[in-house]
């Protein structure tokens, strides 16, 4: 019986990777590079490469790449400081869920960022327990993210299920023994998720799964 479900956070339940890949992408074209979002979604969403890494692979040196990536960082804090539009069916999905199942996030993201996210954009107070890269070692796709999120619930992998938009997710879940719903978006849909229970077109599906 499922008695939670893990979710993640950017390009989940928020369309914040959508909004910071068109920031990346506006700085890389800026600077003289074409960043397309296959490559993207592949290499940085499912493949966990860092922008800068990214930089330099295109040829740019790593003192422009660091500003670079500080002014996209600049332009998504600004961004940050509004409502964030939710994903398809995630208010909807949850409200179906709120007292059926406990619920957790489990994120890449820092804490910081998460709890403005969510302030602003009428989700918190939905989640149990929040994981993020300030609590962990080592993120995703590492297993660590989740197994902490387990042990803040005091549950077993099997009482629960995770929600994830990318592969490096997924691999993080299974990793930790949890079964994994795969909800890809515009950006990771060029992904596989092979060792995904199931691959739906919306958050909605995880309600069959629950109740």
């Amino acid at each position: 019986m499922i008695k939670a479900v893990l979710w993640d956070n950017d390009g989940l339940l928020l369309d914040s990777e959508a909004i910071f890949f068109d920031l990346t992408q506006q700085v890389f074209n800026a600077a003289g590079f074409d960043l397309s979002p296959e490559y993207w979604g592949r290499e940085y969403l499912g493949r966990a490469r860092r922008t800068r890494e990214v930089a330099i692979e295109f040829g740019m040196n790593e003192t422009d790449a660091d500003e670079m990536i500080a002014e996209r960082d600049r332009r998504f804090l600004r961004v940050l400081q509004g409502p964030l539009p939710l994903r398809p069916r995630v208010m909807e999905t949850l409200e179906t869920l709120r007292g059926k199942v406990r619920h957790g996030v489990v994120t890449g993201s820092p804490r910081d960022k998460i709890e403005l996210m969510h302030r602003l954009s009428g989700l918190e107070g939905f989640f149990e327990v929040v994981v993020t890269c300030d609590d962990v070692s080592r993120t995703k796709p590492y297993p660590d993210p989740y197994l902490a999120a387990l042990d803040l619930l005091g549950l077993g992998p099997h009482e629960c299920i995770a929600v994830e938009d990318s592969e490096r997710g997924l691999a993080a879940a299974c990793a930790a023994g949890i079964s994994c719903i795969a909800v890809p978006n515009a950006l990771t849909r060029v992904q596989r998720f092979r060792d995904a229970a199931a691959i739906v077109k919306d958050v909605s599906a995880v309600v069959h799964y629950c109740v």
